[in-house]
């Protein structure tokens, strides 16, 4: 590593750090995620919900048994399938539903998106762990079609849907659309697995409850900390078959802890509080999107984009023209000048002079009207062509110090 890189690597940390010390610090925020809180925090928040949620009395977990099964029959009654499965991780959790659906299919091959989790964030693990295959179905920034399953070149096995997808925008598809998409993988003698880790705020978009989304699909996963704010874990979902067998690949895959009770508490909190909320917060993000795009045209940016216009769930894409490190400077310094932070995530980029981020609507954020984004949007955009016209002086509009957004 150069010396150059080291710099880069360094302004990157320093500014990530001053990120999050000013999101503590901010008074008006969009969301207040749990895994951003200190571990005092997290363990007061849990202690004070946790006697409402399970019997204490009660002996702990152990290998699976007790707390977490009560996580599980609840998952399955909440996504209406027969069984459900607790898994650590999401990426186990899926590995393990597309390896025994390769094994009832008699086809290794799973067909999906090409910005689906697996391929972007997993480090080939299908594949690699596995020894599954992948085919992709489509690259564009929005779910497959109907007519790209069915003209699929090659037979496939499972046809994996990450709903919504996150690296296009959270986007999903229309509800017709999805029930089409399924069909046309039906089509194939495909079995159907949802990545459903934000599945929970679906329904808005949709229009229809959580069990008639999961119908659709022969297994589903969902994750417990993304949307939901637990300490982690996943669970997959399905027939009662598939989920037995799952249990035991649990076991192969090194899945099987010994006591988790900490954090299914934690997943059940989430079911308990976070989960009747999310159409409250998709509603709301629907409203600060909006009012994004009318504070960046009264700004007079040359390109702006809210993507989708509408979003789909309470997690949307912001695009802007300006280089990742001048965005990012600006928005670590509104919230230390001025205790407001609208933009909480890093800046990705999208191509030469061309930077996006990622919006997260939560309770915190539906103390804000739309007048109140319209004006941290206006100190915003000053701060940035201030940064913008200081590093043009400097000769550096085209550094390199950027944070990435991870999975």
């Amino acid at each position: 590593m150069d010396e150059s890189d080291t710099t880069e690597r360094s302004v990157a940390t320093e500014r990530s750090e001053r990120r999050r010390a000013a999101h503590r610090a901010a008074r008006r925020v969009l969301a207040r995620p749990g895994s951003w809180a200190t571990i005092r925090e997290r363990l007061a928040a849990l202690h004070e919900t946790a006697p409402d949620l399970h019997d204490l009395d009660e002996t702990a977990d152990l290998y699976g048994t007790r707390i977490v099964e009560t996580l599980e029959e609840r998952v399955a009654g909440l996504l209406g399938k027969e069984a459900a499965a607790f898994f650590p991780t999401g990426t186990m959790a899926q590995q393990v539903a597309l390896r025994c659906w390769a094994g009832r299919t008699g086809n290794a091959t799973v067909a999906l998106h090409a910005l689906a989790h697996p391929e972007v964030h997993e480090r080939h693990a299908l594949s690699t762990v596995s020894r599954l295959r992948t085919v992709r179905v489509t690259g564009e920034p929005r779910l497959p079609t109907a007519d790209e399953v069915r003209g699929l070149e090659e037979p496939f096995g499972t046809l994996m849907l990450e709903l919504p997808l996150r690296e296009a925008g959270f986007v999903l598809p229309s509800w017709d659309g999805l029930r089409e998409v399924v069909e046309a993988a039906r089509e194939r003698d495909a079995v159907v697995h949802f990545d459903g880790a934000r599945l929970w705020e679906t329904t808005t978009h949709f229009g229809r409850p959580l069990a008639e989304v999961a119908d659709l699909a022969d297994s589903v996963y969902v994750s417990f900390y993304k949307s939901l704010d637990g300490f982690g874990g996943a669970a997959l979902a399905g027939p009662l078959t598939l989920v037995e067998e799952a249990k035991a690949w649990r076991h192969r895959y090194g899945g099987q802890v010994f006591q988790q009770f900490p954090t299914v508490l934690s997943a059940l909190a989430g079911l308990e509080r976070e989960l009747p909320r999310l159409p409250e917060y998709v509603t709301h993000a629907r409203v600060v999107a909006a009012a994004l795009h009318e504070g960046f045209t009264a700004a007079g940016l040359p390109w702006a984009r809210v993507h989708p216009e509408r979003p789909h769930t309470h997690e949307f894409q912001v695009w802007l023209p300006y280089d990742v490190d001048v965005l990012a400077e600006a928005s670590v310094r509104q919230g230390e000048e001025t205790g407001t932070v609208l933009f909480a995530r890093p800046w990705g980029r999208g191509g030469p002079g061309l930077s996006f981020t990622e919006i997260d609507v939560r309770a915190a954020g539906l103390e804000w009207t739309a007048g109140d984004v319209r004006a941290a949007v206006a100190d915003f955009v000053a701060l940035v062509r201030e940064e913008d016209a200081a590093r043009r002086e400097e000769g550096g509009a085209e550094g390199t110090a950027a944070e990435t957004t991870g999975p």
